[in-house]
C-alpha cells in the first residue's frame, strides 16, 4: 500500500492542504505559511466571513474556504467531497489539525458542557476530520494517486504538562496525544506519517477578551483567589508568548521535513517551562504550581 514519495504530481506548484481553523491564530498563520510556499490551502472556516483577509489567496488559486465546524459530521463529510472532487484524483500533501477550544474554570465548579466541549472540538474534532480526509491521504485501498500526504495535529505544552484551572483543556491535549501515537502507528502501512506539534503560550488577540472577560465566575467558590491569580499569570505569559508565525515555522517543517520528529515542543524558554518541569518530581512541581496560584495548604 505504500507508495514512494517520488511520484509527481500533476498539481506540484500547489500541492493541496487542509488545514482546519484558519480564522485566525495559529490556523490562520498556517495558512498563509503555505500559500507562502506555494501550497493551496483548503482551510476550514464555521462561517465565510472567518476567510475575510485571505481573499487575495482565493483569487490567486491558493486558498479554499471549506465551510464546517469539526463537530459537525456531516459539514465535513461535504467538505472532504469538496476537496476531493478539486483534488482530480490526486493525494493531499497534508492535514493539519489546529482547531481547538480552551475554557478555563476548576474542575469542581466547572459546568459539564463545557468540561465536554473540549472533547468534542479537541479530540473528537480531530478524529472526525482525520476520519474524513483520510482517503485524500492516501489510506484506501483505492487511494488517489501521488504519494502520501502528512497529518500534523496541533497539541499544546498542556498535552503533557497540565495546569490547575486547564484541566479539562489538558485532559483533551493529553487525549489527543494519546491518539496520535496509535494512528501513527496504524497508519505506517500507507505510508501516512503523523506529526504532534505542541505549542506553549502563543501572543494573539484570545488574551485582550479574556481579559475582558468577567473575573467573577467562581467567585462564590473558594477558588475565587486562586482562580484570579491563575487569569493574571496565563494572561500575562499569554501576551508574552510565540507569534503564530513561529509555530506555523514547526508545522511547516513538520509537514514537509524527510524524517521529522514524531513531537515538537514549541516553548518559550524552554528550560524553566518544558525541560525542568518535566524532569523534576510531580509532587515537587505540584507545590511549586500550587504556590504560584494560592493553592498551597496553610
Amino acid at each position: 500500500m505504500k507508495r514512494p514519495r517520488g511520484v509527481r504530481h500533476p498539481r506540484d506548484r500547489f500541492p493541496g492542504v487542509v488545514v482546519t481553523g484558519v480564522s485566525s491564530g495559529i490556523g490562520r498563520a498556517v495558512a498563509e505559511s503555505l500559500m507562502a510556499h506555494d501550497f493551496h490551502v483548503f482551510g476550514s472556516v464555521r462561517q465565510l466571513a472567518d476567510a475575510s483577509g485571505l481573499d487575495h489567496d482565493r483569487e490567486n488559486g491558493r486558498f479554499t474556504p471549506l465551510l464546517f465546524d469539526v463537530t459537525d459530521a456531516e459539514g465535513i463529510a461535504r467538505a472532504a467531497a469538496q476537496v476531493s472532487q478539486a483534488q482530480q484524483g490526486f493525494t493531499l500533501a497534508g492535514l493539519v489539525n489546529s482547531a481547538g477550544v480552551a475554557v478555563s474554570g476548576p474542575l469542581l465548579h466547572q459546568a459539564p458542557a463545557d468540561f465536554a466541549r473540549h472533547f468534542d472540538v479537541n479530540m473528537l474534532g480531530t478524529f472526525r476530520v482525520t476520519q474524513a480526509f483520510a482517503s485524500l491521504l492516501g489510506a484506501a485501498n483505492c487511494a488517489p494517486s501521488g504519494p502520501p500526504g502528512r497529518i500534523v495535529i496541533v497539541s499544546s505544552i498542556s498535552g503533557q504538562l497540565a495546569t490547575p484551572f486547564l484541566g479539562a483543556y489538558a485532559a483533551s491535549k493529553h487525549a489527543i496525544e494519546g491518539y496520535a501515537d496509535a494512528l501513527r502507528c496504524e497508519l505506517m502501512p500507507y505510508g501516512i506519517d503523523v506529526v504532534v506539534v505542541g505549542p506553549g503560550a502563543v501572543a494573539t488577540p484570545i488574551w485582550d477578551k479574556a481579559e475582558a472577560e468577567s473575573n467573577e465566575d467562581y467567585a462564590s467558590t473558594p477558588y475565587k483567589q486562586s482562580f484570579r491569580s491563575f487569569r493574571r499569570v496565563m494572561i500575562d505569559n499569554g501576551r508574552k508568548g510565540l507569534l503564530p508565525a513561529a509555530v506555523a515555522d514547526v508545522i511547516f517543517g513538520a509537514l514537509t521535513v524527510k524524517r521529522p520528529k514524531v513531537r515538537y515542543a514549541v516553548v518559550r524558554g524552554s528550560l524553566l517551562n518544558w525541560v525542568l518541569p518535566r524532569c523534576l518530581p510531580k509532587r515537587r512541581l505540584d507545590e511549586l504550581i500550587a504556590s504560584q496560584m494560592h493553592l498551597a495548604i496553610n
